[in-house]
């Protein structure tokens, strides 16, 4: 088994935590600044946390800490350990910034930047700039914690895609703002009709804000294909294997102008990991060759679920002349 091969430099360190505290700022601006003062919603942890801050006045980064402090624990018990310091760390500043931001950003800015400019435009800046903020975070290996947690815990025991199961949730969490009273910040209990017309901002929300993610991320869903032309066949493999936790094919092939043997590497992941996969391959041999291309589907185990209907065979039944 291989020892860590990629040294993590204490600038690097750095600059991945300033980013995601870059993107966490930024998820909260987009709360404390267009959201929030609208009486607007969303969906996962933070959405939740809105609605409790709406009927109780319990501060948001207070609720959406401890919502999370439970979905850990519930999600170190089920899954394991594989929550990493970066994302207890965005929870963490995450929640301070929804409790501080609030008080600290003068009325009159918001009233101007947000108010002013009514609940649709509110609910499209607000979803932007949060969406931009968890892609940003997610990008350096963080994560706001919430309802992916939960579709982690429930793709365990049900197969079922991830990204469904959080719109389901989010969806759900978002049409449950109606079972609670709403009253805005001078105190005036929202009608019944403004309620159902903050649902679909709601909706719109999480549309948007998804959309934000995987713009940012540049299709974060899609797969890419490696092969890896290297003399450190062994030492590479076993970085990606071991080190990097991804799968590597060993690929037997001769180089024709050389007449040489040699093997070569195929690598299928994400293309949020294929940054990090370059930079191994960088550290572990400068002189490698590699070929990536876009993959259109990849299904199997870490990847998509094959979903294929089968058709039920029409059997008939033997007749008493047969």
């Amino acid at each position: 088994m291989s020892s860590k091969i990629l040294p993590q430099s204490l600038g690097t360190t750095l600059k991945e935590y300033g980013l995601v505290t870059l993107g966490v700022v930024s998820y909260a601006i987009g709360w404390t600044i267009f959201l929030l003062p609208n009486n607007l919603i969303g969906g996962g942890v933070s959405g939740f946390a809105s609605i409790l801050y709406y009927a109780t006045g319990l501060s948001m980064g207070v609720t959406y800490f401890i919502l999370n402090v439970i979905l850990l624990i519930v999600g170190t018990k089920i899954l394991g350990t594989g929550f990493g310091g970066k994302t207890i760390y965005a929870i963490f500043m995450t929640s301070l910034l929804l409790s501080v931001m609030p008080k600290v950003i003068p009325s009159d800015f918001i009233h101007e930047f947000a108010l002013s400019n009514g609940k649709l435009i509110c609910t499209f800046l607000g979803g932007i700039i949060a969406g931009f903020g968890i892609g940003l975070s997610i990008s350096q290996g963080g994560s706001t914690g919430g309802t992916d947690i939960i579709a982690l815990v429930w793709c365990k025991f049900y197969p079922a895609s991830p990204g469904r199961v959080i719109l389901i949730v989010d969806i759900g969490i978002i049409l449950s703002s109606l079972l609670f009273p709403s009253y805005t910040e001078t105190g005036e209990l929202l009608p019944f009709a403004e309620k159902l017309a903050v649902v679909v901002y709601g909706l719109v929300q999480v549309t948007v804000s998804g959309y934000a993610i995987d713009l940012y991320l540049s299709g974060s869903k899609q797969s890419v294909q490696a092969f890896i032309f290297t003399k450190k066949v062994e030492e590479m493999a076993d970085a990606i294997a071991f080190d990097m936790k991804r799968g590597v094919t060993v690929i037997p092939a001769k180089g024709w102008y050389s007449k040489e043997d040699r093997n070569v590497l195929m690598v299928v992941t994400r293309k949020t990991d294929l940054n990090l996969l370059l930079r191994y391959v960088k550290n572990i041999d400068p002189d490698a060759f590699l070929s990536v291309s876009t993959v259109m589907g990849v299904y199997g185990q870490g990847f998509d679920t094959i979903k294929v209907k089968t058709k039920k065979k029409n059997v008939s039944k033997p007749t008493d002349g047969q």
